[in-house]
């Protein structure tokens, strides 16, 4: 288990390069100015809360997605399932939030999983985390499509009661979707943090709206509180228990991908504090506003087996028991599927940094072409394009499946949670000194050394159990067209990821690109630059320094020797 006194700063690009120091921080001002020529920094802490909880989406997701739940626990699925979910996702996000605020650096968990993890092992690890985190924000995205045209189609079932749904007509809605909000990320990229600050204001502002309608519109008709809290309905052949637990997908996806603000780190001041601070903040809202929307939601229904069973889908049809209104129902819906176009939006903003990042670094197949970043639009449009390219082939599971929703659902959860796990179970295992690199200040955000690991313990213990259990099918008896794809989602990444590493990144890829300028570019910009830490930086610079030819003489991947080990 690593101590303070065993961790050293270095400043090549090796794993384990935990702290920056005088030499490095000479160079930051080029750094800076070479990286904002490629990345704009447009976002205040306000509109990266805003992009957070745009793509979070808590409240309107969890009402998107009520048919995962409705059928697997009724109620108390839908409600209490946020109690649990909401304690360990909180609890994840709080332990990376640690890590992110001694290494802030736009890869997140997986520039971080390189940084901790032991030097023989890295390049492995990160290469795991890079995948899992690439292709968990790309089924992200796709559940932003394929709620959108569920949502939609929903609208026009509610109009029209001969109308047949056909699959297709979801996959439409959610291409094109999914190409706008690409085009706006190509684009628009001036007007981004506009849109997000925008985001959260229609978010929580048409929350209230839609609580506001439902609860004075139904007044006099409404459900009990036995109902409410207490009501189990399974409809899925899964026993009572299993069934419940499966219900937890809806509250889980409602607030996964609260590393979206890890990954524009380079477009904010003072990363080191406002990305741990987002990503915390994001996840309470998201538990506290779905939380009461759903009560809302629950008291307002009068006929419980029509929500389940009508062809509008149960968030319109709770709506429309509300309002007794089609054309009020369709405009509280509005306010649904307008989440769901910023969601959208910010979901390719996150997946297409993503995706720069892991190509820059070689961890996915044409790394120079999605990796290069547009000059005039100082945008990277070969990764947003990607970002839009996969999803849609993540879309074709609607062609094939009723349980496409789930299968997509699934997947973001599972490949994403996997991401978060990486790093910080390797700070489990390493321990808390792996927290205090020498050569760095205090960090701005810190769980302690009491409560820190058994917060971490639970986040992960919590991840594994629910990356099994989000894996069986929805619902008994299975087929070809009821079974949940995400294993067979999970099982191509893998196969993808394994072909790759064994072609040619296991010979070529060395790791995060240009991490130690990463880091001390981001430090610079808050509080560690402070006279106390440049103190601390100089006392540690003699034992810092490295022999100058190992240091930018690296050996090519193909004769790699195991650099020294940095934390014993």
């Amino acid at each position: 288990m690593a101590t303070t006194s065993e961790v050293r700063p270095v400043v090549s690009n090796e794993p384990g390069n935990l702290g920056h120091t005088q030499t490095e921080m000479a160079h930051i001002d080029v750094h800076d100015k070479a990286k904002e020529a490629e990345l704009r920094k447009g976002f205040s802490f306000l509109s990266l809360l805003g992009l957070g909880f745009a793509i979070l989406n808590s409240w309107t997701a969890m009402a998107a997605s009520l048919s995962v739940s409705i059928s697997s626990g009724g109620p108390t699925a839908v409600l209490w399932g946020i109690v649990p979910a909401g304690l360990a996702t909180w609890a994840i996000a709080a332990s990376l939030g640690e890590l992110l605020s001694v290494y802030p650096t736009v890869g997140g968990q997986y520039h971080i999983s390189y940084l901790i993890a032991k030097p023989e092992h890295a390049r492995g690890i990160a290469y795991a985390a890079g995948w899992s985190m690439l292709i968990g924000w790309q089924a992200l995205t796709s559940t932003n499509g394929s709620l959108a045209g569920t949502l939609i189609t929903d609208i026009i079932a509610l109009q029209y009661d001969n109308y047949e749904l056909k699959r297709w007509h979801i996959f439409l809605v959610y291409v094109v979707f999914i190409a706008g909000a690409g085009l706006i990320n190509i684009f628009g990229i001036v007007i981004l943090p506009l849109l997000n600050k925008t985001a959260l204001i229609w978010s929580v502002s048409g929350m209230f709206v839609i609580m506001i309608v439902v609860l004075s519109t139904a007044a006099g008709n409404f459900q009990s509180g036995s109902f409410v809290f207490t009501n189990f309905y399974n409809a899925t052949g899964w026993p009572d228990g299993f069934a419940w637990q499966l219900g937890l997908l809806q509250a889980a996806f409602g607030l996964t991908a609260f590393d979206s603000v890890c990954h524009v780190l380079e477009e904010i001041p003072n990363p080191a504090r406002e990305g741990p601070r987002t990503m915390v903040y994001s996840i309470l809202i998201g538990v506290f506003t779905s939380f009461f929307f759903l009560i809302a939601v629950l008291f307002s229904l009068n006929d419980f087996d029509l929500v389940t069973t009508a062809a509008s889908g149960p968030l319109l049809q709770i709506y429309y028991q509300a309002t007794s209104s089609k054309a009020g129902a369709i405009c509280l819906l509005v306010i649904n599927i307008g989440c769901q176009a910023f969601a959208a939006t910010g979901a390719v903003t996150a997946a297409s940094r993503v995706t720069w990042i892991c190509a820059r670094d070689g961890i996915i197949p044409f790394g120079n072409f999605f990796g290069k970043v547009n000059k005039r639009l100082q945008v990277p449009v070969n990764a947003i394009v990607l970002s839009v390219f996969i999803p849609i082939i993540f879309a074709c599971i609607f062609l094939g499946s009723s349980a496409a929703l789930n299968a997509i659902l699934s997947s973001s959860v599972i490949l994403l949670n996997i991401s978060y796990s990486i790093p910080v179970a390797i700070l489990l295992f390493r321990g808390r000194g792996v927290l205090r690199p020498p050569g760095v200040g205090k960090a701005p955000f810190s769980l302690g050394d009491t409560w820190g690991p058994p917060i971490a313990a639970f986040g992960v213990l919590f991840i594994v159990y629910t990356t099994v259990l989000f894996l069986f099918p929805p619902f008994l008896p299975v087929d070809g067209t009821t079974m949940n794809y995400a294993v067979v989602v999970l099982a191509i990444v893998a196969l993808l990821a394994a072909i790759w590493w064994f072609a040619w990144a296991r010979t070529h890829y060395e790791g995060p690109k240009d991490i130690a300028a990463l880091l001390a570019f981001a430090r610079a910009d808050g509080p560690g630059s402070s006279d106390a830490d440049e103190k601390g930086e100089a006392s540690s610079l003699e034992g810092a320094k490295l022999d100058e030819k190992s240091a930018v003489d690296t050996p090519s991947p193909a004769h790699h020797t195991p650099p020294k080990e940095i934390i014993n």
